[in-house]
């Protein structure tokens, strides 16, 4: 009896960090928009397609696949400082990394050039490669937040084992990390078309409000001698 309580507690510390994840997922979408549309194409945390463009770039257009590749270098050094950060945090790792995100971000926003490329978003690349260091397991990253693909085909795997005999709904919460990206995607389009540069400051402080809700789902230090 007395173990009910605590698997209650651990189902709502999973939906906790599940829509934690799925905010994370529509930060990313929404500031994966603003950079393609101010960079005229580029990505800052889809770095699948800025690998495609430095492909492309080698053999049409050389300032392309440099950009490309720019924006590929800061993603990879975000990713291994957050990482760093992660693991120097301890049980605070995911306030932590959120922290640098939104400060990362904040950063980028006072920065930008009108026409630099890619400028301050040199930052933000460096901003979503660190998120995606919030969840982790043992050093090891659990899901991306910045990038889909992975995802689309957990949805096609749970899917079948949904029509297999297998648990019915757990394709849900990777759909729901999907529809966050894209969703955030669609908002981030909107307010830079219509605020600019102020939408990466709306990123900001997304990011350093989710870094303080994260604080409650840091895990209670043991107990001594246990």
């Amino acid at each position: 009896m007395a173990s009910r309580p605590r698997l209650r507690q651990v189902t709502l510390l999973d939906r906790r960090s599940q829509l934690l994840a799925a905010a994370l997922a529509a930060l990313a979408g929404y500031v994966d928009v603003v950079g393609f549309l101010a960079l005229g194409g580029f990505f800052v945390s889809f770095m699948s397609g800025n690998s495609t463009r430095i492909a492309a770039g080698v053999a049409t257009e050389a300032a392309a696949a440099a950009i490309a590749g720019l924006l590929v270098l800061t993603f990879v050094a975000g990713v291994t400082t957050g990482s760093l950060l992660a693991r120097m945090a301890g049980r605070w790792n995911q306030p932590a990394v959120l922290a640098l995100v939104g400060l990362a971000l904040a950063l980028a926003a006072p920065l930008h050039q009108p026409g630099a490329v890619p400028g301050s978003f040199l930052l933000v690349a460096f901003a979503m490669g660190a998120e995606n260091m919030v969840f982790q397991r043992n050093g090891e990253v659990r899901f991306g937040l910045t990038y889909m693909t992975g995802t689309l085909v957990k949805i096609g795997n749970r899917l079948a084992d949904a029509l297999s005999g297998g648990p019915r709904w757990a394709w849900v919460p990777w759909l729901l990390l999907w529809c966050a990206l894209v969703a955030g995607g669609v908002a981030g389009a909107l307010l830079w078309l219509n605020l600019g540069i102020v939408s990466l400051w709306i990123a900001a402080g997304l990011a350093l409000l989710l870094a303080a809700l994260s604080t409650f789902l840091v895990p209670a230090p043991p107990k001594v001698g246990s």
